[in-house]
């Protein structure tokens, strides 16, 4: 009940900087007992407390205290026993501080341990001796051992007793440190003829409830007459040490004097001190009273000594005096680096000043050597903020960026200002997570790529590349095609992505008779959320392969009709016969096409040039040259491998066209084109006698041939291609051809449905022999008043 009544009693100090809870507990409670309601003092609530994850922060304060974040109450974690915990001090308390994160909060919290009467006074010794001379007089003194009670103030010795008192009385001095000299003071004179030896008891009694005491026996034997005790020089000496200094230093000499002769003059000295370490520290010397060193000194466990010195003659006479050594501080303590709370991981988009770390310093020498500076030792984006004594906070000072620095080692280095200063360091490591910041970037900000026509599908074509600078899932990139079209068709349908490569593959084979280049574009979009995504452009160029052979479109070959070019007998050397005009849909060297006189009725007669495909003659026409001259001539083009295509050109060597037509009647055809022939003739004059009917017969048939010509050409899904090519002139100046000859073709790749229409300028002599008629002069001369016409045009189909 007594530990409740003294609970009432906590004081709750709020600082304007820091909240201070302070309470007070007796010593020796049962372990779980009731310290204080600290979220309630606190003004908290206990949800706080859990978030929070509070907590105790002290150095040695842990195993005392606990702290219950549930209830909010600190409870007594271990008992305690105040005399233990702090010795000879008269106020004992703990310090520590409550923690709380999020945000990192603490304050500081005070438990005073009072006092409770749990030890009785003991003396060290169970008896003293003392040799008293009978002509002691009376008031001498004799100093009694002081009695030890580990508890303080009304808990420890209020009085002595000394039984019995006929000789001597008890005197208890206070002295100014709080301690009480007990003194034994002759009262009456002795006599050793009386009484030799005299037995005392005394008695210390404390103040506490219940009282205790303790107890020690006196023995005084009485001597002969030594009737003068030694005297100091000084009641009080003072000196000084340094800390750290060797054993065996001379700290003091303390010196007394008897006025009495040998014996009885000499003296010895001692240390009387019964309390505290001061026997284990300091030793005197028995004869002359030097006061050296007998173990390490350290100022930062006792600033001082106060050493009772007593001097004793042989006669048992005694004077005693009082040594105070004061212990100056040296700078022997580097200072402490205590890190109360931290955060390893920090994401790059934190707020400036945002509390990464709270650290606690302290060094235990005193004065200037105490006192501390901490800085950070390199160039990081961090400040140490001070927020009170001995208190720092670590803080972002700049924006954070993973990608220029994933990763700090801040030092933290503490310094005194001892001569020398003495400092510590304490390396943090601090992890910058990763936020999606960065779009993924192409290696170029454009592509071109080349692929040959004919392909196989799924060909590799191109792979682009982009890199995102962030990290792990949002540095991942995909690569995505975007929607758009080619021609009218989506660009899907030409080619693919690989969505982790970034491969271009090609969907179908290309031709680049259809399509010679396009261009598409690639988003890179990384994995982040939300995504970030970068465009780039990708041209793909068709490269040209020598896939199309030359085509013919002069002169057309017939299938029915034989075609010939006339020449005069009287034709010059280099007289232009006519023109072979071939074309290639390929490009480049692939359509590059050379022309070659493969056959001919005579070789000698006609060349061939080689570029432009013009049939000349190389000498002069005879008369022994034959009427019917024909020339095989083979074009190829200029590919790897090359590909050709071969024409038959009739020359008609004469100078009328009746010489003509009596040499081309039987021209040597193949034979099935004979044959055909034949059958012809003989269906001619088999039907005579029904010329009308097939006459109708033939016009019905040729209007509806005509229309499945004009419908399936219609319906024909085969792209048409027109071409136009240059125009050639009769370079020697002959007059043979006119000046300039204008072709119009339209052609498709299917050869039964193209259209040559071609104009010539009059006086062309081409001669169209038909096998089927009958040869009379008249349709001859009718045809080649077409060919004469200026502005008519010969169509062939």
């Amino acid at each position: 009940m007594e530990w409740r009544v003294l609970t009432l009693f906590s004081v709750v100090v709020l600082d304007s900087v820091i909240a201070r809870i302070s309470y007070s507990i007796p010593e020796e409670m049962p372990r779980g007992s009731l310290v204080g309601y600290i979220a309630q003092d606190l003004g908290l609530e206990i949800k706080r407390f859990i978030s929070g994850k509070a907590r105790i922060y002290s150095r040695n304060t842990e195993e005392y205290m606990e702290l219950n974040r549930e209830r909010g109450v600190i409870l007594v974690k271990e008992r305690i026993d105040r005399e233990a915990l702090c010795a000879e001090t008269t106020v004992c308390a703990l310090d520590f501080q409550i923690i709380l994160e999020n945000p990192m909060e603490f304050y500081t919290v005070t438990v005073q341990i009072t006092d409770i009467n749990d030890n009785a006074p003991t003396f060290e010794k169970s008896e003293m001796t003392f040799r008293i001379s009978e002509s002691a007089v009376t008031e001498t003194k004799f100093v009694l051992e002081r009695a030890v009670d580990h508890d303080v103030e009304m808990n420890g010795v209020q009085r002595y007793e000394l039984i019995p008192m006929d000789n001597f009385v008890l005197k208890v001095h206070n002295k100014a440190d709080g301690n009480k000299n007990v003194e034994m003071v002759l009262q009456k004179p002795l006599d050793r003829e009386k009484q030799e030896q005299i037995n005392l008891v005394l008695t210390a009694v404390d103040g506490g409830e219940p009282q205790m005491s303790g107890t020690m026996q006196i023995f005084i034997t009485v001597l002969d007459a030594n009737d003068n005790a030694p005297v100091f020089t000084q009641k009080t000496y003072k000196a000084t040490v340094t800390e750290n200094s060797a054993i065996d230093t001379v700290v003091a000499a303390v010196t007394a004097t008897d006025a009495d002769e040998a014996p009885n003059s000499k003296i010895t000295y001692s240390i009387t001190n019964m309390q505290g370490n001061v026997r284990n520290i300091f030793k005197v010397n028995l004869e002359n009273g030097d006061v050296s060193l007998l173990g390490n000194i350290d100022f930062e466990k006792n600033k001082r000594f106060q050493i009772n010195i007593g001097a004793t003659d042989d006669g048992g006479l005694t004077d005693f005096c009082e040594l105070i050594v004061d212990v100056l501080d040296i700078n022997d303590n580097k200072p402490e680096i205590n890190i109360m709370s931290k955060s390893n991981v920090i994401s790059e988009d934190a707020e400036l000043n945002t509390v990464v770390t709270m650290i606690n310093t302290e060094d235990r020498d005193s004065g200037e050597n105490g006192n501390i500076k901490c800085y950070l030792n390199e160039n990081v984006p961090f400040i140490l903020k001070s927020s009170t004594e001995n208190f720092y906070s670590l803080l972002t000072d700049s924006e954070l960026d993973r990608e220029r620095a994933s990763e700090y080692n801040i030092t933290v280095t503490c310094s005194d200002e001892g001569v020398p200063s003495l400092s510590s360091s304490v390396t943090l490591t601090l992890q910058i997570s990763d936020v999606n910041d960065n779009a993924p970037v192409f290696e170029r900000s454009s592509y071109e790529a080349y692929i040959v026509e004919n392909n196989t599908p799924g060909l590799s074509i191109f792979t682009v590349k982009a890199t995102d600078a962030d990290w792990n899932q949002n540095a991942r990139v995909s690569y995505i095609l975007e929607d758009s079209s080619v021609n009218g068709v989506p660009v899907s349908s030409y080619v693919s992505v690989s969505a982790d490569s970034g491969v271009i593959h090609a969907v179908r084979s290309f031709d680049y008779e259809q399509i010679k280049d396009f261009h598409f574009r690639i988003k890179a979009q990384d994995g982040g959320s939300p995504p970030l995504s970068n465009n780039v452009t990708v041209k793909i160029l068709i490269q040209d392969q020598n896939d199309n052979p030359p085509q013919v479109l002069y002169p057309v070959q017939t299938g029915g009709s034989v075609v010939a070019e006339m020449v005069p007998r009287s034709a010059d050397v280099g007289y232009l016969v006519t023109k072979v005009v071939a074309v290639d849909v390929d490009s480049g060297q692939n359509a590059w096409l050379s022309y070659k006189l493969q056959k001919a009725t005579d070789r000698a007669l006609f060349e061939v040039g080689l570029q432009n495909g013009e049939i000349r003659t190389i000498r002069q026409v005879t008369d022994k040259d034959a009427v019917k001259q024909r020339l095989t001539v083979i074009v190829e083009d200029n590919g790897q491998p090359s590909r050709s295509a071969t024409v038959i050109v009739n020359v008609a060597v004469a100078d009328s066209f009746p010489e003509v037509l009596s040499e081309f009647t039987d021209f040597p055809h193949d034979k099935e084109y004979n044959d055909n022939l034949t059958f012809y003739l003989v269906l001619a004059l088999a039907v005579v006698s029904f010329l009308f009917i097939t006459c109708l017969v033939v016009i019905i048939s040729v209007k509806i041939y005509r229309w499945r010509q004009s419908r399936i050409l219609y319906h024909s899904s085969l792209p048409v291609i027109p071409y136009y090519p240059p125009r050639y002139s009769d370079t020697l100046g002959t007059g043979t051809l006119p000046h300039v000859y204008n072709y119009e073709v339209c052609r498709t790749t299917d050869s039964r449905k193209s259209d040559n229409k071609f104009g010539g300028a009059g006086g062309q002599n081409v001669l169209i022999m038909d096998p089927s008629s009958t040869g009379t002069m008249q349709r001859i001369q009718s045809e080649k008043n077409i060919l004469d016409e200026p502005d008519s045009p010969l169509e062939v189909s």
